[in-house]
């Protein structure tokens, strides 16, 4: 029952924000803000079916022990694109709210995201491993979790400045997805009813596709 639950939830999740993200690059007509929004959606549901899809498969035949090489996989693939899809979000910001300038700020956040790819990439991580060890992903996620911080700061000063009816709650979608991830990372391995966590951080980030999409449609006609 968990099985066919848990595939059913992933299976809408990556189709709706696919489709989402899809629909707002198609449907952007030139606003760069908007396309930028489609191609994130689309980064986060392409990057997270390469984690999701081996996972279902694993629930509904033999296991997660029978997957551990395409589920490790798919989970540095994952800690890729979401960070991709962080560089993303602060460019939307940029677009948004017509800032210029601010090179400290982007090569702040070019350095937050190149040492969480770089952190990943390190063959301790044991990406492939039953046995991944703890340190590692608490490394890796420490400048993922400061520039998640930074696009936080930035989307909730920039909205209440504004008066950003659309946007004011972007910011409560990133803390809610790092609030329900961080535990999984730390406490996932010994008690596994954690990792259900994973849902309501997974709601988080649609709620962050339909902020934009619905902002489109509303803005852009």
């Amino acid at each position: 029952m968990q099985a066919t639950v848990q595939t059913l939830f992933d299976a809408v999740y990556l189709f709706s924000v696919i489709i989402i993200g899809v629909l707002m690059i198609q449907r952007s007509e030139g606003n760069r803000q908007f396309r930028l929004f489609g191609w994130m959606a689309v980064v986060l549901g392409v990057g997270d079916s390469f984690h999701l899809i081996p996972r279902a498969l694993a629930l509904c035949t033999t296991g997660l022990e029978s997957y551990t090489v395409p589920l490790g996989l798919g989970k540095w693939i994952t800690s890729i694109t979401m960070t991709v899809f962080y560089v993303l979000l602060y460019y939307v910001w940029r677009q948004r709210y017509q800032i210029k300038g601010q090179r400290v700020l982007t090569a702040s956040v070019y350095f937050l995201a190149g040492m969480r790819i770089v952190l990943c990439m390190m063959p301790q991580n044991q990406w492939l491993s039953a046995e991944a060890p703890l340190s590692w992903g608490i490394y890796r996620n420490i400048p993922f979790a400061l520039l998640g911080l930074l696009v936080i700061v930035l989307f909730y000063h920039s909205a209440k400045e504004h008066g950003d009816r659309a946007f004011r709650w972007m910011w409560l979608t990133i803390v809610l997805s790092f609030g329900f991830y961080i535990p999984v990372v730390l406490w996932a391995d010994t008690i596994p009813m954690i990792g259900m966590l994973m849902i309501p951080k997974t709601c988080a980030y649609v709620w962050t596709v339909l902020i934009g999409y619905f902002a489109m449609k509303k803005e852009w006609k």
